[in-house]
């Protein structure tokens, strides 16, 4: 099985990942949330989600897992600044968790399960490693649903493009639709399924998006990934980032992409 992280880890990608928190990103999971619980946050990334976790379960304890070890120094120092001293950050690999059975209250995965070539694989080892009467949450785009306007062709050709550079990755860009499939697969029995909706609307929004997007077109590993396979060309990504320029710049700007969400009983 080849599988690789379509984004990376380049500034562009961390500048958008670092805006997440637990109210903007995990919000169907608060009401699980309470004083004391263990957690493990698998996919981690700059860890702005874990430390989030980590405050709302003081005394609780939080583990932050990331296969790659790079990103998790930035997590380090996020926990250090807000002073949380109950989170811990790990390398790790999601088919494989070093922790015994039945080790958390919470088995946690943002936007992780779309990158995995193996899905169910990884969902039976959060299944393996969370407790009888814990939940496994976890939350996915579904880019396929992904709504903009205005409908401009470089818009268009980044949508097709990007489906192609996620699938050559061994991923699942439209992950968010198919994950009580995969939780079913898995050996879960009591599934609790919704979505939402990330919005970028205002001229804030849209200079935010717009200008990680355009950085990512260019400069990202998502970048490289399509020029290395034949998938398209730096003109070509040259246009796709001139698209996210004007669709930020356009007042009338507006971009919905909607996430499955998932809480998992045994």
């Amino acid at each position: 099985m080849v599988e690789r992280y379509t984004h990376g880890h380049h500034e562009s990608v961390l500048r958008s990942h670092s805006w997440r928190t637990v109210e903007n990103s995990a919000a169907y999971l608060i009401p699980s949330i309470r004083a004391g619980l263990e957690v493990l946050d698998i996919g981690c990334g700059p860890g702005t989600i874990t430390v989030d976790l980590a405050e709302r379960v003081t005394p609780g304890r939080v583990i932050g897992l990331d296969a790659a070890a790079g990103v998790l120094d930035g997590a380090r120092n996020l926990a250090a600044e807000r002073n949380v001293t109950n989170a811990e950050f790990v390398e790790g690999d999601a088919y494989a968790l070093d922790f015994a059975d039945a080790s958390f209250d919470i088995v946690h995965a943002h936007q992780t399960l779309q990158h995995l070539g193996d899905p169910v694989a990884a969902l039976r080892e959060m299944r393996r490693v969370v407790r009888e009467d814990g939940v496994v949450a976890v939350r996915d785009v579904d880019y396929a649903g992904t709504m903009v306007y205005p409908e401009t062709p470089g818009l268009q050709s980044w949508a097709d493009l990007y489906q192609r550079v996620h699938r050559s990755n061994g991923g699942e860009p439209n992950a968010g639709r198919r994950l009580k499939q995969w939780a079913r697969e898995a050996g879960f029995t009591r599934l609790e399924s919704s979505a939402s909706i990330w919005c970028f609307a205002s001229d804030e929004e849209r200079a935010w998006w717009g200008s990680s997007w355009h950085d990512r077109a260019l400069k990202s590993e998502f970048a490289k990934h399509a020029v290395e396979r034949g998938l398209a060309t730096e003109e070509e990504l040259q246009r796709i980032a001139d698209a996210w320029s004007d669709w930020a710049a356009a007042s009338d700007g507006w971009m919905g992409m909607p996430h499955g969400e998932l809480l998992c009983r045994r």
